[in-house]
């Protein structure tokens, strides 16, 4: 099992919390957790992150390590079965169904589907008929989700200060 992260997780992570400026040590611990095999996302996740030009994008586009998968030739039966319970809930409106079916999104829940992944995501279940949330297809699909700071805990990250150094002249 390993966590697919949704773009929103990189993009809340640069804009408020984990910033790189103030955080790298957040940014450093997804490349370890990466190579170790247990923190990933996907190329279609990648492509949303890179239409940016800060330095999420920059971050992103330097990922040519595996951090974001190509579809699985295993995700496409789950990209099936993703899409027949998207299209089977008529609660939904067709305009939702199709947005889901078009965006990042989509491939996503597949590929933790597909794989018996854990989804990270900001996102919360919701009872709109207009947007399909990534927590509602995967509750219907039983798939596991979380946001990311049940991952961090789960995975008892830790961001600790290195000591501070004084400079010469203070």
């Amino acid at each position: 099992m390993a966590y697919l992260l949704d773009a929103n997780v990189f993009i809340a992570a640069k804009n408020q919390h984990y910033g790189f400026d103030f955080c790298p040590a957040f940014w450093d611990w997804l490349i370890r957790e990466n190579q170790a095999g247990r923190v990933f996302s996907i190329e279609r996740v990648q492509d949303e992150l890179a239409t940016g030009e800060d330095p999420l994008a920059e971050w992103a586009g330097q990922r040519a390590d595996g951090f974001f998968l190509p579809l699985e030739e295993a995700a496409l039966p789950a990209l099936g079965a993703v899409a027949e319970w998207v299209n089977g809930h008529a609660s939904y409106t067709p305009a939702a169904k199709s947005t889901f079916l078009q965006v990042a999104d989509y491939y996503l829940v597949a590929q933790a589907l597909a794989g018996g992944h854990v989804v990270v995501t900001h996102e919360q279940p919701a009872s709109s008929v207009h947007r399909l949330k990534i927590p509602n297809v995967c509750l219907g699909l039983k798939i596991k989700y979380m946001n990311p700071y049940d991952m961090l805990r789960k995975e008892r990250a830790r961001f600790v200060l290195a000591p501070r150094t004084t400079s010469a002249g203070a």
